[in-house]
């Protein structure tokens, strides 16, 4: 079925009346006591908003062809399937009409009709990536293809850690400086060009293995940004070089064990002493705690708790390198011309069920002393880390989408080539309608996702894009559960075999949702609070 213009015309068109209703519910959950009264309102119109934002990111993609265009309408299609599931029987809560879904239902019944979709199961898309950027991802798979994947399964299944070898590699592709100034050592110009290589990298290195590559630059990348934001001339001079080149590997500690996404509630205290300041408290679910060299650690600088996220600060704490089975450092402060206590740092592993490799620590501060030179803005940065922390988190969540993307086109790539294959009852599983939608959905969904990623990367790169960030994550990260899933189910027993690598990209595509932002607070606290402003 050949797509027209007017096929495009009518989706643009719904799409607008899709946003309409979505900001009519907006309008009636500030009428109705805003998002603490109605929360899972707020949470349906969040993941809604970013799909309808998705959809809306390809329409431009649509021009290329047919496929791309018929890949586009597909995931429309999809997108208003799953408002109108969320709006069933609630339409008074979203201040809609019983009647609201009459415009979309042809639409609806046309693209996400069987025969349709089984025409799209083995067309992925092309990405139309301009020369320079298609040169970026050629060089990141081909180093995924040859250095990532080879170790990946190993790494999996014995926890084991990242081979330094890949570290090397992937620092001699300039990994680490995508988002570093030039001026610095890194490969950052500014502009769109420093975000959109950023997100094709991330892409490209999970494609290969979330835990042995996709993720290796994240946390360079979210304390990079929050030095090129706040930090001081010499910090810059001193940090930034060394973290482009990987001469020093960080990790980022901000999550406490009763503070995960409520960070104004952090307890970690970072006390003023002679020339620098003593950390005490604890901190969850730092990846990569063991190997890396330099923390990026956010405390309360100020006891004042009523002050909440206005009392934290920002640090580099710097600490060697840890056995990734744990690890206990001591301070001596006789030795630093201190007369304080000693200084403890302890790092617990916390096992999880995927995402190995880099590992995750409940660090124990105990009177770790930190040098005044190391508080990220120096005076000027005191009561700043929440900001300057959300600065780099606001880039660690387009390339948490960015990994998503890539931890997906994985596993539909994987489940395309065992279902052409496999047979069963006397026929390759690729020639069953059922499965060939199930391959065209997951093909819609990447290569709709990674056009809004893109889109979002442009945005970022013209200081914008913040919401849409969030968005992103929040969209994909749970699509990324139904790819894996069913890229899984395609395989049969066989999934659930660790013979097959896509028992890998379920476990570890189940993490995306958490971490970077847990989608129910990502979704509550930033998309749907953002969504209020603007309409308010």
């Amino acid at each position: 079925m050949p797509t027209t213009s007017r096929d495009l015309n009518a989706a643009s068109l719904l799409i607008e009346q899709a946003q309409r209703i979505i900001d009519g519910a907006i309008k009636e959950l500030a009428r109705t006591g805003g998002i603490d009264k109605n929360e899972t309102l707020a949470y349906d119109i969040a993941h809604a908003s970013s799909a309808i934002a998705t959809a809306r990111a390809c329409l431009s993609y649509a021009a290329h062809g047919d496929t791309e265009a018929d890949l586009t309408l597909a995931f429309l299609a999809l997108a208003f399937s799953d408002l109108a599931q969320r709006m069933l029987g609630r339409e008074d809560h979203w201040g809609a009409s019983k009647t609201w879904y009459e415009p979309f239902s042809t639409f609806v019944a046309t693209y996400r009709d069987p025969k349709f979709l089984a025409t799209l199961a083995e067309s992925p898309g092309d990405r139309h990536l301009d020369e320079d950027f298609q040169m970026v991802a050629d060089m990141f798979h081909r180093f995924s293809a040859e250095q990532v994947r080879p170790h990946a399964e190993h790494v999996h299944r014995t926890n084991a850690d990242i081979p330094e070898s890949i570290i090397e590699g992937l620092s001699e592709l300039g990994g680490f400086g995508l988002s570093v100034p030039e001026e610095f050592g890194g490969f950052a110009t500014g502009g769109e060009s420093e975000y959109l290589g950023m997100v094709i990298a991330t892409e490209e290195l999970s494609w290969g293995s979330l835990g042995v590559g996709g993720s290796l630059i994240t946390r360079p990348e979210i304390l990079t940004r929050a030095l090129v934001n706040g930090g001081t001339p010499e910090q810059k001079k001193l940090w930034l070089p060394r973290l482009a080149s990987a001469e020093v590997l960080a990790a980022v500690a901000v999550t406490e064990p009763d503070f995960g996404s409520d960070v104004a509630g952090l307890n970690t205290s970072a006390t003023k002493t002679e020339g620098g300041w003593l950390i005490n408290g604890t901190k969850t679910w730092c990846t990569f705690a063991a190997r890396a060299n330099v923390l990026m650690l956010l405390a309360r600088t100020d006891p004042d708790r009523s002050k909440t996220h206005r009392g934290l600060s920002l640090f580099l704490v710097e600490k060697p390198q840890g056995d990734s089975h744990g690890f206990i450092f001591t301070q001596d402060p006789a030795t630093e011309g201190r007369h304080d206590a000693s200084g403890r740092l302890e790092g617990r592993p916390i096992d999880t069920i995927g995402y190995r490799g880099m590992h995750s620590y409940e660090l124990s501060f105990d009177n770790w002393f930190v040098p005044d030179e190391n508080l990220v803005g120096g005076e000027g940065g005191l009561g700043r880390g929440f900001y300057l922390q959300m600065a780099g988190f606001e880039n660690g969540r387009i390339q948490t989408a960015a990994r998503a993307v890539g931890v997906m086109q994985a596993a539909y790539e994987a489940a395309l080539e065992y279902a052409r294959h496999r047979v069963v009852f006397g026929e390759p599983i690729i020639n069953y309608e059922l499965t060939r939608v199930k391959l065209a959905t997951m093909a819609a969904i990447i290569q709709c996702s990674r056009q809004f990623s893109l889109q979002v990367a442009r945005l970022m790169g013209r200081g914008e894009g913040a919401v849409e960030a969030s968005m992103a994550k929040a969209y994909v990260c749970r699509a990324a559960e139904w790819v894996t899933r069913e890229s899984m189910q395609i395989h049969g027993g066989m999934g659930y075999a660790e013979e097959y690598a896509v028992s890998r990209y379920f476990v570890d595509a189940r993490v995306l949702s958490i971490f970077e932002g847990a989608d129910e607070t990502l979704c509550l606290k930033v998309v749907a609070r953002r969504l209020l402003d603007q309409v308010g």
